[in-house]
């Protein structure tokens, strides 16, 4: 049996719009809305024949909803959700996919008081943004976390769970609060590197006239990669997640001093270790199924 038969979706970017593709895919039966605060998008929502319907609020598009699923970013969710309030059915569920956990929850909470909310955050995605950047298999063999309060029904939690392990995820919980402090360090700390050395990278340009982005390598375009992601969304998380963020990039400013010094004094044995290390837990994750272990990431080249 289907968790949901009409699933809301509000906001019709990359994730949105992944998850509507793979309710296509893997639950064709289930009834889409969508909606998007952009018209622009919806217009293009409905070209693509993207959801079975798109409203024009995001009120008429939960009128009927058996889960209702907040695909906008962090800073923006508490409002969002504020606009469907009073047609909000009593029964229907209410989830999210934003990557922090403790804030959203306390402003959905807000804005929805009485309402069933299991907080979800699947952990994929790409640089892209948009309608057109979904695809169904996104969430294929990622992790999608949930972070319900203790007073969520049970029956709410598993049906949202094994929701996304339709869509191809797979499913774990956590608290809020150390949800956030381990995105802090695996997902958000990495962009704002990414952010910070392609902004270092631009700022050398007219020094290096044009050698920087000319001869860049593998890595550095890597963090080029994963610095086009979206700034909206990545300037709410880090406004949101700021104590967590802080706090990892404290941890990583200490370390990086600490390398610094290796290299100055010319400690050998103390990079060649911290390299074995980190060399090792690049094989864990590969042997663990998150990423591609094929040359250049598993891309292809014409």
């Amino acid at each position: 049996m289907l968790p949901f038969a009409r699933v809301t979706i509000i906001g019709l970017g990359l994730i949105g719009s992944s998850i509507a593709r793979g309710i296509r895919a893997e639950m064709p039966s289930v009834e889409v809305t969508g909606h998007d605060a952009d018209p622009d998008v919806r217009e293009r929502a409905v070209e693509i024949g993207l959801c079975d319907d798109i409203a024009d609020s995001a009120g008429a598009a939960v009128i009927d909803a058996d889960l209702v699923i907040l695909c906008v970013p962090v800073g923006a969710m508490g409002a969002a959700a504020a606009e469907f309030a009073e047609d909000l059915p009593a029964d229907a569920i209410v989830s999210d996919v934003g990557s922090c956990k403790e804030s959203v929850a306390a402003a959905l909470a807000e804005a929805l008081p009485g309402a069933i909310i299991v907080p979800a955050h699947p952990v994929a995605g790409t640089e892209r943004s948009g309608p057109d950047a979904g695809f169904a298999t996104l969430f294929h063999g990622r992790w999608c976390i949930l972070t319900p309060d203790e007073g969520t029904p049970e029956l709410a939690v598993e049906r949202v769970a094994e929701f996304w392990r339709r869509l191809g995820a797979d499913v774990e919980r956590m608290a809020p609060a150390h949800h956030d402090r381990v995105l802090a360090v695996t997902s958000h700390l990495p962009h704002l590197i990414a952010y910070t050395i392609v902004g270092t990278a631009s700022d050398l340009e007219e020094v290096t006239e044009t050698e920087v982005i000319k001869y860049s390598a593998g890595g550095f375009r890597d963090f080029t990669r994963i610095a086009a992601s979206d700034p909206t969304m990545w300037r709410d998380v880090f406004l949101t997640n700021r104590e967590a963020v802080l706090e990892m990039l404290q941890r990583f400013s200490e370390d990086l001093t600490a390398l610094q010094r290796a290299i100055r004094w010319g400690k050998g044995d103390a990079l060649f270790e911290l390299f074995s290390r980190t060399r090792a837990i690049r094989r864990s994750i590969v042997e663990q199924g998150q990423d591609d272990a094929r040359e250049d990431f598993g891309r292809t080249h014409d």
